[in-house]
C-alpha cells in the first residue's frame, strides 16, 4: 500500500499500523499552494492519500484508520475498538463526529484560530481580510457556541466516561483535539470538571502523544 499523510505544522503522524506512514508536513501557508490544492481543493490539513485515493477530512481519516486496522495493528483484526462493525455503534460515533465538525469546530476552534493563529479560517482566511468589528462578532459567536458545546459535553460526561459505546472511540479523539485546546482561544475549561476529567482519561490512553498548546495555551501569543 502506498500511503502518505499530509499534515499541518503542529500535527504528528501516529499510524494504527506497525509500520510508520511517510509524512509530508506543510508549514506556513503551503496548504494553499497550487500543488497542494491539486490534492485537496479545500486547502486544509490533514489529508490522507492511499493508493491514489484521497481523504480530505480529519473525521474521515480517523474512521478509515480505525476501520482498516485492529487494536494490534493488523488488518486481520480490524476494525479497531475505536470504530465498530455494529451499525448502531457506528451511528453513535458519527453522531459525535458531526458534533465535533459543527458546534465544536465553529465554537472553540474559531476562537483558537483567531487568537492563536491569526484568522477565523474555515474558508474565511486570516484576520487581515476582515475589519475588527467582524472579528469581534466572530469571537462573540464562537464563545457562545463554545460554551453551549461545553455544557452539552459536561452533561454527557458527568454520566459517561466516554462519548460513545462505553469505550474510547474516534469520536473522543475528534472532539478532544478541539476541546482540550479551547484555552488557546480564551475559553476556560474550569467550569467543566467532567470535561477536564475526560481530557485526562484521553491523555492516559496508550500511545497518546502531546500536541502543541495542550500544556501552554499561550504558545503562539507571546
Amino acid at each position: 500500500t502506498n500511503t502518505t499523510l499530509l499534515l499541518g505544522p503542529s500535527k504528528q503522524a501516529d499510524s494504527l499500523t506497525r509500520e510508520p506512514l511517510p509524512v509530508s508536513t506543510y508549514t506556513s501557508n503551503k496548504q494553499n499552494s497550487p500543488e497542494y490544492l491539486q490534492i485537496n481543493p479545500r486547502g486544509e490539513v490533514p489529508c490522507l492519500v492511499v493508493d491514489g485515493k484521497t481523504l480530505t477530512d480529519s473525521s474521515a481519516l480517523l474512521v478509515w484508520l480505525a476501520g482498516k486496522w485492529g487494536d494490534d495493528g493488523t488488518e486481520g483484526s480490524a476494525p479497531s475498538s475505536y470504530w465498530s462493525s455494529d451499525l448502531y455503534e457506528q451511528a453513535q460515533i458519527v453522531n459525535w463526529l458531526s458534533f465535533a465538525n459543527s458546534w465544536v469546530q465553529y465554537g472553540v476552534f474559531t476562537n483558537r484560530a483567531i487568537l492563536s493563529y491569526g484568522g477565523p479560517y474555515n474558508g474565511l482566511g486570516t484576520s487581515a481580510n476582515w475589519p475588527q468589528s467582524s472579528i469581534d462578532v466572530f469571537l462573540q459567536e464562537g464563545e457562545m457556541r463554545a460554551k453551549k458545546s461545553l455544557r452539552i459535553l459536561e452533561q454527557h460526561l458527568a454520566a459517561e466516561k466516554w462519548l460513545a459505546n462505553g469505550r474510547p472511540t474516534v469520536a473522543d479523539l475528534s472532539v478532544f483535539v478541539y476541546i482540550a485546546l479551547a484555552p488557546m482561544g480564551d475559553i476556560s475549561l474550569e467550569p467543566y470538571p467532567a470535561v477536564k476529567a475526560w481530557i485526562e482519561r484521553i491523555k492516559g490512553l496508550k500511545g497518546f502523544f502531546g500536541i502543541e498548546g495542550l500544556d501552554d495555551p499561550m504558545v503562539h501569543r507571546r
